[in-house]
């Protein structure tokens, strides 16, 4: 089982800055893919940026230049830092991770419970 503690969410005015954390814990054996998505009400989940154990990132392009995705391996800890934000950036985010498991090395994907970002002046 992989547990994710997610944190970093509020409230921030337009053109401001936030900095979401996501830790995973459990009995992994690797993590691969570490990634984040947002939910805003009435909308589908969609994908905002990923990053691979190479470090080779990928975003949506709506966050493009705006948010940068980083991993901290040694602390299986995913960031997502979010900058000059907009209204349209509201919704709930997750956190998602992919890797195997110990010890037969099965895949497992986990998501996070959510944390809120709300964009308003």
């Amino acid at each position: 089982q992989v547990q994710l503690v997610e944190s970093g969410g509020g409230l921030v005015q337009p053109g401001g800055s936030l900095r979401l954390s996501c830790a995973a814990s459990g009995s992994f054996s690797s993590i691969n893919v570490m990634g984040w998505y947002r939910q805003a009400p009435g909308k589908q989940r969609e994908l905002v940026a990923t990053i691979i154990t190479g470090g080779n990132t990928n975003y949506a392009d709506s966050v493009k230049g705006r948010f940068t995705i980083s991993r901290d391996n040694a602390k299986n800890t995913v960031y997502l830092q979010m900058n000059s934000l907009k209204p349209e950036d509201t919704a709930v985010y997750y956190c998602n991770v992919a890797g195997r498991m110990f010890p037969r090395a099965t895949v497992f994907q986990s998501w996070g419970q959510g944390t809120q970002v709300t964009v308003s002046s």
